[in-house]
């Protein structure tokens, strides 16, 4: 009998161990992906100063553009909580749109070989960081639905893991489908 109780006691155990080792496995796969967002963050706050360095050359008269570029980046790099970050992020994706849009004003700019070059990279970095968002999202999602699911949830607040916020878009426009008009 006391084997018995035993046995089960030592399951319990294991159970509850394996339920918390989940747990780190998901909340250390979603710190992962958020570091890969970060990752392709730097790179395109890196590339923002090559493009507007490009652009002003032609287009000198788009300071107040260039301005909220610049703003927009420097509040991107220190933003310090996840909102922060990603409204942060959204509206330096929104400045950087207006950026590229200038560019169909000035043919010579279009031409650019420089200009091609940091408009591919800068559009490459952004189906990276898309890439990421998703990545990220994904195990965020997976934490969180182990975080509420029975069991884990009865034994989540003595181990102290907390639900994690997706990595979502708040600008209103970027939900919008475009308007195609012929």
């Amino acid at each position: 009998m006391i084997y018995i109780i035993l046995g089960v006691l030592v399951a319990f155990v294991f159970w509850i161990i394996l339920i918390y080792n989940g747990l780190v496995k998901l909340k250390n796969r979603a710190k992962e992906a958020w570091a890969d967002i970060d990752v392709q963050l730097k790179r395109r706050y890196n590339l923002i100063p090559n493009l507007v360095e490009t652009v002003k050359g032609y287009a000198s008269h788009e300071k107040g553009l260039f301005e909220k570029v610049a703003e927009a980046r420097s509040r991107a790099m220190g933003a310090t909580d996840m909102k922060e970050r990603q409204e942060a992020e959204n509206v330096l994706s929104g400045t950087l749109k207006s950026i590229i849009a200038i560019s169909e004003s000035y043919p010579d700019l279009k031409a650019s070989q420089n200009f091609l070059e940091l408009q591919r990279e800068l559009r490459d970095t952004e189906d990276k960081v898309q890439a990421s968002r998703r990545f990220y999202n994904t195990n965020v999602r997976d934490l969180n639905i182990k975080i509420e699911s029975f069991p884990a949830n009865v034994f989540v607040p003595s181990f102290g893991f907390k639900k994690m916020d997706l990595f979502e878009l708040t600008e209103p426009e970027e939900r919008e489908a475009p308007k195609v008009k012929f």
